[in-house]
This record gives C-alpha cells, sequence and structure tokens, in this order.
C-alpha cells in the first residue's frame, strides 16, 4: 500500500472514529469539524441538527402554551393512561378531585379518587355520556365529569364545576313550589266562600254573606299583593332597565315614611322619626319609586314584628363618607342561625305570623334588588327577645350636601 493511500485511509479511519464519539455525545452538541469530503458530511449533519433544535424549540414552545392553555380552562382536564393512570392534569381539576400534579403523577386514579360514580364512569366503553359527581372531600362541591377516549386506550378526563347551577336549580324548584303553597292558600278560601254564597246564598243573612264576601276580598287581595311582589322582584331579577334616576329630598320622603308607618300601627308603637343634624336637606340620587317602596318595605316589617306598646325608629344619618337609612325596633328580634337567610325568597322564620300579619315573603328580596341597583347595601343586626335593626347604607357617590349643592 502507498503511502498516499495510507494517509487517506488514515484521515477516514480517524473521521469516522470522531463520527461515532459525537454520535455518542448528547443530543445539541454540535458535530465535529472535517477537511475534505468529511467537511462536507459534518456540515451536513450540523445543518440537520440546527433543523432538529429548532423543530424541537417550537414543539416545545407549543407545548408550553398547550398547557399554559390548560392552566387558563374554567374546566379541569385530566390525562389518563390505558391502564387509568395519571399522565398529566391541570390546576383546576386538581382542585377538583383533591390532586397534586407533581407527587399524584404516575398513580391509578382510582387509588385516589374513589367515588363510585367516578369508577363506574371509567369503566364504561362508551364514555361520551357525563356523569354527575358530588365530591365526599369536598361537601357542598357537584362536578359534571366526562371521560373522552382518545389514542390507544387513553382517556382525557373533563370536569366542570356546577355547584352553583345545582343551587340555582334547587332554588327554582323550591321558588315554584313556595309560589304554588302561597297562592294555593288563599285561592281555596276564597272559591269556598264563593260556593257557600252560591250554593246558600238564599240561606244566608246579608251580614253573614258580607262577611264572607269581605273574606274573600282579603284573601285576593293578599293573591294581588304576592304577584304584584312577585313581578316587582322578576324585573329587578332580571336586570330590568333601571327607572330613571331623579334627586330626591330625603327629609319629605321619610316624612311620608314616616306618616305610613304611623296609620299601618294604627296607634300600638311609639313611631318616631331621627334625621341628623345638618343632614335635613339631604338628597339621594336615584329612582324615588324604587327608593320608597324599600324603605317603606323595611318600615312595615318593624310594625309586623313588633308587640304592641313596642317603638319604632326611623333615622337618617351619615355613615363615614356616605349614608344611612335605619329602622330600629323593639320588637320579637331574630335569631343569629336565621339572619344570613332573611333576604332569600319566602324565607320566612314564623309562617303562620307572617302571613297573620300580610307578608308574602318577598319584601327583604326587594329590598336587597333596590338597594344593589342604588350602589348601597343592607345591614342587619338583631338580637332574639329584644329588636332589630335594619340599615340601608349609600356611597357618598348617591350623596349631595344640599340642593343647591347638587344643582350645580
Amino acid at each position: 500500500m502507498s503511502g498516499s493511500v495510507l494517509l487517506l485511509y488514515v484521515h477516514h479511519v480517524r473521521n469516522l472514529c470522531r463520527l461515532a464519539v459525537w454520535a455518542q455525545e448528547p443530543v445539541g452538541t454540535p458535530p465535529p469539524h472535517g477537511a475534505g469530503t468529511w467537511h462536507y458530511a459534518f456540515a451536513g449533519l450540523a445543518r440537520r441538527a440546527r433543523v432538529g433544535d429548532e423543530a424541537r424549540e417550537q414543539l416545545s414552545v407549543a407545548l408550553e402554551r398547550f398547557r399554559e392553555a390548560s392552566e387558563a380552562m374554567p374546566d379541569g382536564v385530566m390525562y389518563l393512561s390505558a391502564s387509568d393512570q395519571i399522565e398529566w392534569i391541570n390546576t383546576t381539576a386538581g382542585q377538583h378531585f383533591g390532586l397534586d400534579a407533581s407527587r399524584d403523577q404516575g398513580a391509578p386514579v382510582t387509588t385516589l379518587v374513589r367515588e363510585p360514580e367516578f369508577v363506574r364512569l371509567l369503566g364504561r366503553r362508551d364514555g361520551t355520556e357525563p356523569a354527575i359527581l358530588r365530591s365526599g372531600r369536598r361537601p357542598g362541591l357537584t362536578l359534571l365529569v366526562q371521560a373522552v377516549p382518545f389514542g390507544d386506550g387513553q382517556k382525557m378526563i373533563v370536569s366542570r364545576d356546577i355547584s352553583q347551577l345545582e343551587k340555582l336549580e334547587t332554588m327554582r324548584r323550591d321558588f315554584i313550589a313556595n309560589v304554588s303553597h302561597e297562592l294555593r292558600t288563599p285561592l281555596t278560601v276564597v272559591i269556598g266562600f264563593l260556593e257557600t254564597l252560591i250554593d246558600a246564598h238564599e240561606d244566608l243573612e246579608p251580614a253573614e254573606a258580607m262577611r264572607y264576601l269581605r273574606l274573600a276580598f282579603d284573601q285576593s287581595w293578599r293573591m294581588q299583593s304576592l304577584i304584584e311582589d312577585l313581578l316587582t322582584l322578576s324585573a329587578l331579577e332580571t336586570g330590568a332597565p333601571a327607572a330613571v334616576e331623579e334627586k330626591i329630598a330625603v327629609g319629605p320622603l321619610l316624612a311620608d315614611i314616616a306618616r305610613d308607618t304611623e296609620l299601618l300601627s294604627g296607634g300600638r308603637h311609639e313611631v318616631s322619626l331621627v334625621v341628623a343634624e345638618g343632614s335635613e336637606n339631604a338628597l339621594l340620587l336615584g329612582s324615588g319609586k324604587e327608593l320608597r317602596s324599600a324603605f317603606a318595605n323595611l318600615a312595615s316589617n318593624a310594625v309586623r314584628y313588633t308587640p304592641g306598646g313596642g317603638r319604632i325608629r326611623l333615622v337618617w344619618r351619615r355613615a363615614g363618607s356616605g349614608a344611612e337609612f335605619a329602622v330600629e325596633d323593639t320588637g320579637i328580634g331574630i335569631e343569629a342561625r336565621h339572619l344570613p337567610r332573611l333576604t332569600e325568597r319566602f324565607y320566612r322564620i314564623d309562617r303562620g305570623r307572617s302571613r297573620e300579619t300580610g307578608g308574602t315573603g318577598l319584601g327583604l328580596a326587594i329590598v336587597k334588588h333596590i338597594l344593589s341597583r342604588h350602589d348601597a347595601q343592607l345591614h342587619i343586626e338583631s338580637e332574639y327577645g329584644k329588636g332589630s335593626r335594619f340599615s340601608a347604607r349609600f356611597p357618598a357617590a348617591r350623596l349631595a350636601r344640599d340642593r343647591s349643592a347638587l344643582r350645580n
């Protein structure tokens, strides 16, 4: 073998060794440099390595964006292997099922989430039908869970928190049942009196017939009040356009409310109106009709639930940078456990007493919505057996010092 051939052989062997060594290096290690034909070979490998690096970088960016999007989803997402092992979960799914992405990855999901309905969902061949899952770990949490098959026996578990929707559905059913019950009772009375009048009108004395008619009228008036309150509440809850706002003089409005309260009391209570010094000319921006309704509701409730001889005070005063209208009474008071639910529709502490006094069970719900439309809040303080204080607190934006200030 000539010397030149030997040198060429050594050159190729050396570059082949360098290539073999490079092939064992970590991915991303630059190829070696060579001369002659090997220069072109190593340059080609370098180009392919750059293209591969760029592809991996793009794939990494796309994967990161996918993970960020999955984390931002309001629904929970969990990927399971063919053997139901956790491959990946987002934060929402972790919260729904009480799982930790770093700790529970690779674990069989059925050893961690043991609700029978969830296990049955995983066992279905057709996983398109969602299941309702009530969490044993978080009372009050209700999930709509769906298993979507993909890949080679894998599953994507999608979970959605429907606790609020279920609560609203329960409230809707209760509302319909309450309305039906509230209307059925007076309607039954009216029908009974009318049947009596029709069947025995010839045998009834005029005074007795008139008594039946008055009782039927009272029940009809009760149904009308209930329907009017329902319509008012429906308009407030469905976001009906706010009434045209006006500049309301608080003093005259409260004087009217106080007079109406005295008439409703019929002299059974000591009714007083207290307007803080410097607030005599206070003005309130809002709907006069709605605010009158809210204030009158609070005052009439005080009359209904304060025994004869008690005191009722209507108060207007400054409260921080805003102002407050309050109704204070020495009535029967309310137990603390009832306070959070007082503004629910048809919620009554004593149903019998409420009906006797003419309440519909919707007054405080209406007050709450009216105040919300006026950026105000309802606060309730009460002690059982000693009395209650209901206050409507308005922010400074709803107030003006006096009429001239508002005009300017």
